[in-house]
């Protein structure tokens, strides 16, 4: 129940979508950034957040086929993500 005189606040799922994409996008071109420049660090901190498993069997570094689909994946799905979190939000907070 919401106090009288407080306004529910309402998402705008496009706002948030792109927001997010724009954001994800931001963060995917770093993270591709640190992979050319610091293979070994970058290679180091993924395995530890995947809790010390060897990915040295997988490991192709940066290629440009890789860049351009992990790029356009991870933008796509962040604003679809986004927007559909902002859809649910809304209908829970009526």
């Amino acid at each position: 129940m919401v106090p009288k005189g407080v306004r529910k606040m309402k998402l705008n799922e496009k706002a948030l979508a792109n927001a997010l994409a724009v954001f994800m996008g931001i963060v995917y071109l770093f993270c591709a950034l640190a992979v050319v420049l610091f293979p070994g660090i970058f290679r180091a901190v993924t395995e530890s957040w995947f809790h010390g498993i060897d990915i040295g069997l997988i490991w192709t570094g940066a290629t440009r086929p890789n860049f351009l689909l992990g790029l356009v994946t991870a933008v796509v799905l962040s604003w679809i993500g986004g927007w559909l979190f902002a859809w649910i939000y809304n209908r829970f907070a009526k």
